[in-house]
């Protein structure tokens, strides 16, 4: 693994044209560009307050804690957040059979093609940050938030999103090139864990529900909720992941990266024959 991470960083450059390039294959058509990664995951924000902050506002700010008078705030960086996920995901589970002319004839590690997609996908998270700096100033300037030392949360939680995400897109491009079933079966997947994470809603709630004990431990056990509760806790510090929740997300995220890189290696000889 550490001799091709260093492959990989010696091929860096191809790993930034191929992002680029993605980016622009992507928005080249389209006539509002880089704008569509704005104002999907802001209208997908409206939607939601619209349901939970407006026609059930009193279910959603009893158990809101901190975010009860910022709920818009504490949506879009949930889904601001979610939509690097799901968009990598989906993405990277393609990435070889969507690109095997390119695979098969240039010279670089293959790891390049799905963590580009992760790097692309990334690249539009980033680009929505400024629009929740400006959000979360104008909720800090009437005093409904109280930003501080949490906003270290922001880098710590990026980074071990990042980790999950190379992870989880190693693996599945690889298995998805032998069993195409692999692409379709993601879709269900992530639908699922966007409800299945504490992105819309605070993880308190299902702490507090009255599920059997066990669910809620399968149910922390996934590193997203870690992730989410993370990038949330940049705005509101009670969101912070308690010890126990942190070292499950970053050993889970590693974990997950590990397996991720070890399968990609065993695999790459079938699926370069596949391709």
């Amino acid at each position: 693994m550490t001799a091709g991470v260093a492959a990989l960083w010696s091929h860096r450059n191809s790993l930034r044209i191929l992002v680029k390039r993605d980016l622009a294959v992507k928005y080249q058509q389209s006539v509002l560009g880089y704008f569509w990664s704005l104002i999907e995951p802001l209208g997908m924000g409206a939607i939601y307050f619209f349901v939970f902050g407006v026609l059930y506002s009193g279910d959603t700010e009893r158990h809101l804690g901190q975010a009860a008078e910022s709920y818009p705030l504490f949506l879009i960086t949930g889904i601001f957040a979610w939509m690097w996920t799901s968009s990598a995901l989906s993405e990277a589970t393609n990435a070889l059979t969507g690109q095997s002319r390119l695979i098969t004839t240039m010279n670089v590690p293959r790891q390049v093609f799905p963590i580009g997609r992760v790097t692309g996908r990334f690249a539009e998270y980033a680009a929505g940050l400024p629009i929740l700096f400006a959000v979360a100033a104008v909720y800090a300037a009437h005093g409904k938030i109280h930003p501080g030392w949490s906003l270290l949360a922001l880098p710590l939680a990026v980074l071990v999103q990042a980790t999950l995400l190379v992870g989880l897109s190693l693996l599945l491009s690889a298995v998805n090139v032998l069993m195409r079933d692999v692409e379709r079966f993601m879709r269900l997947i992530i639908r699922v864990l966007f409800y299945a994470t504490p992105i819309i809603y605070p993880l308190s709630l299902v702490r507090e529900s009255g599920m059997p004990g066990w669910v809620k431990v399968v149910y922390e056990l996934n590193p997203l909720v870690g992730i989410f509760q993370l990038q949330h806790a940049i705005w509101y510090p009670d969101e912070f992941p308690d010890a126990r929740l942190l070292a499950t997300t970053v050993a889970g995220s590693l974990l997950l990266l590990v397996a991720g890189w070890w399968a990609f290696r065993r695999l790459e000889p079938a699926v370069l024959k596949e391709l």
